[in-house]
């Protein structure tokens, strides 16, 4: 598996099949609550969801932080693009406030531009997601899977992976069928 170095004794390597128990159990530990482990979870095994990309960040042979990119689209986009959906992001409790969320995010976006990825949609806190280069996605006419509440709308967001993107595709983006309730659509 391709691993990356994301600090002095930290890696970020592609999940598989066999790191399923492990990517629950960080999904676990970082939210306290089993609802993102469950999500995450169904998602690796929902087809609709493929092609997705799974990273673990490991540190001194411990698993510490996982993301999950799955696949996405833009209905009524003037040109097919090659969309994916973050979510979730974790890092355990005694990893998190070191960069390890950040560096999950760059690798992540690294390996999805390096394989014909467009744009990256997030619903999150947009002062932590700023940081990594995502914007406002309504201003640029992308509309979430389900209407966000206006006073949450900055927490849909956009991460281009090329230049001319924005601005040329618009339209209300679908995720994978286990992301297509409205109970995953409010910040």
């Amino acid at each position: 598996m391709n691993t990356e170095p994301v600090g002095l004794d930290a890696t970020i390597r592609e999940a598989g099949i066999a790191d399923r128990d492990t990517v629950t159990d960080i999904e676990r530990r970082a939210f306290g609550r089993n609802d993102e482990a469950a999500l995450t979870s169904d998602l690796l095994v929902d087809p609709t969801a493929a092609p997705c990309l799974s990273l673990i960040a490991v540190e001194a042979d411990r698993p510490v932080g996982h993301i999950l990119f799955t696949a996405a689209r833009i209905v009524a986009a003037p040109r097919a693009v090659v969309a994916s959906i973050l979510a979730p992001l974790a890092v355990v409790p005694q990893a998190q406030g070191r960069g390890i969320g950040g560096k999950l995010i760059a690798e992540g976006l690294r390996r999805l531009e390096a394989r014909g990825g467009d744009l990256v949609f997030v619903l999150g806190h947009p002062g932590y997601y700023r940081r990594s280069g995502f914007a406002t996605a309504g201003r640029s006419g992308l509309e979430a899977p389900y209407p966000i509440p206006k006073k949450d709308a900055d927490a849909w967001m956009v991460r281009p992976l090329r230049d001319g993107i924005i601005g040329a595709v618009t339209g209300r983006v679908v995720a994978a069928d286990t992301l297509m309730r409205p109970e995953y659509w409010r910040e």
